[in-house]
């Protein structure tokens, strides 16, 4: 009997515990190591963000998953692994031995410093797994702002989340307090929105954001929180009450303490198979994993993959295949990334924008089309609701 350990509920090993589901082996064990019962699915949450959906319509039933596939799933988070001795060790405190174990953990966020008093209120938004308690605290925060004042909202982060989670959250605050005049700004690092995106798509994302009266400021990094706003690398100040913050992603702090092999920003290496680079029998993907990917102006070049979650799901099938067969010591398949992969962009108005290399389009269509695709792989893995 092999014990087989899933560090994590992410989208990947949803794909791996479909894949024992519905073809089980006896010869191996399965144990889920997880925060949470429910696991959310990062596409479905800017949907909830701007209350179009409910929380529990963005997730995943871990537990249910878990029992059909036969596994046994322990919900209190992995806090140190040994990878000599095959030993992982819970926040309970219960010590777990593994023949095979995969890492699909997620990311969080290198959160800003704070400086003097009363810096503006932040919305982290990583770690996933608790971002609902959070969002939760602000929503009763704004529900004590004295009536006609008016509030500055600021996103750090010039990425398609950045973006998607700053037009959903005015949506849904806009909502929740139509008294309050809200501001929205949108900080940037980069010169250019969704960089790795065509000049259609970012032009479409632009005019949605100028329609939400959202205020684009590229080429500025945001760094600190001070008395008044986000304080940028050049000294200069930005007026703000409320900010989100959606840049700096890093591996989960446990990580840096272990013997896996990290890049600068704490994930852990995987090579071809998405086993960790000098470690066999030891697997990660999603988030969480540093796969670099052959640059296409030349192949001796490598950059890492974007931190998306349509990457975990396209590793899903090839990490449950490795995974098996390296229970049976048999030989692993390489994962080859997609060179182009569709994003859907939400933009808090019932719309959403559809973006693949240079093509982009928009509309209220796209946005019915997205819930369609998020609503579809939520009801892959979950059970029939009861009504």
């Amino acid at each position: 009997m092999k014990n087989l350990v899933l560090i994590g509920a992410g989208h990947a090993h949803a794909f791996v515990l479909e894949a024992f589901a519905q073809y089980p082996d006896p010869s191996i064990a399965i144990t889920v190591v997880s925060d949470s019962a429910l696991s959310a699915y990062s596409g479905s949450v800017p949907a909830w963000l701007a209350g179009e959906c409910t929380l529990r319509e963005t997730q995943i039933d871990v537990a249910a998953l878990s029992q059909r596939a036969g596994a046994h799933l322990i919900t209190s988070p992995a806090m140190a692994i040994d990878p000599t001795k095959r030993l992982l060790t819970l926040a309970n405190g219960e010590a777990i031995h593994f023949d095979v174990a995969s890492f699909n953990v997620g990311s969080t966020l290198q959160l800003p410093e704070k400086h003097g008093e009363q810096p503006p209120y932040l919305l982290a938004m990583r770690p996933l797994s608790s971002l609902h308690y959070r969002w939760q605290v602000l929503r009763e925060k704004v529900d004590q702002f004295p009536p006609g004042s008016k509030q500055q909202l600021v996103s750090v982060g010039g990425g398609a989340a950045g973006c998607e989670t700053l037009m959903s959250v005015l949506a849904q605050l806009r909502q929740q307090r139509p008294d309050i005049t809200w501001q929205g700004t949108l900080v940037s690092a980069s010169t250019t929105l969704l960089f790795d995106a065509g000049r259609l798509p970012r032009w479409l994302t632009q005019r949605a954001l100028r329609r939400a009266g959202i205020t684009v400021l590229p080429s500025v990094r945001g760094q600190a929180l001070t008395a008044g706003g986000v304080q940028t690398s050049k000294g200069e100040l930005i007026d703000a009450d409320i900010v989100l913050w959606a840049t700096g992603a890093i591996g989960q702090p446990w990580l840096q303490d272990t013997a896996l092999p990290l890049n600068q920003r704490g994930f852990i290496q995987v090579n071809k198979t998405l086993e960790v680079a000098g470690q066999p029998g030891l697997f990660a993907a999603g988030d969480c994993a540093a796969f670099n990917q052959p640059r296409h102006s030349s192949p001796l070049l490598s950059s890492p993959l974007p931190k998306a979650g349509v990457y975990a799901v396209r590793q899903g099938p090839v990490l449950a295949e490795n995974l098996r067969a390296a229970c049976h010591n048999e030989s692993l398949v390489n994962w080859k990334p997609p060179k182009r992969v569709l994003a859907l962009i939400g933009t808090g108005d019932s719309h959403a924008i559809a973006s693949r290399g240079a093509i982009g389009f928009s509309g209220r269509w796209v946005w019915e089309w997205k819930k369609r695709i998020d609503a579809r792989f939520i009801a892959r893995f979950n059970p029939p609701f009861k009504h």
